[in-house]
């Protein structure tokens, strides 16, 4: 009766690991994630919760991409400056966290540590230790 007890409170436990992601916290899960939605948007952060209805992304970034006004001749395309963005600048005012219903994320991608959107976050969160 004992060992049925153990087996189903870790089954229960397992469970729960597994819907929560508290496993891939623990064994790693630390990575910034790119979350890619289908309206075409991309975002960057820690994702928690991957499996339940709501993902949560923490530490939230995203690209901001400009065109530089200056006159062209013909043929030449503008300079593009592509930038990565906090998220909790614009103007409504947003938390540092975006609640995302599951049937809105296409897929998800685990960045390299030495990818240049990873780089870019490092550095943001460096110079802001400092303020």
């Amino acid at each position: 009766m004992i060992v049925a007890l153990v087996v189903v409170v870790l089954v229960g436990l397992c469970a729960v690991s597994y819907y929560t992601g508290f496993a891939s916290r623990l064994l790693g899960g630390n990575e910034y994630k790119a979350v890619f939605l289908g309206n075409g948007q991309v975002y960057f952060g820690r994702l928690f919760n991957e499996r339940s209805q709501y993902a949560v992304l923490k530490e939230v970034f995203y690209l901001q991409i400009t065109q530089a006004p200056q006159p062209l001749k013909p043929g030449e395309t503008p300079p593009t400056n592509i930038n990565v963005v906090k998220l909790g600048g614009e103007l409504h005012g947003p938390t540092d966290e975006m609640r995302i219903n599951r049937d809105q994320i296409l897929f998800i991608e685990t960045l390299k540590s030495d990818s240049r959107v990873v780089q870019a976050i490092e550095q943001f969160k460096a110079g802001n230790k400092n303020k």
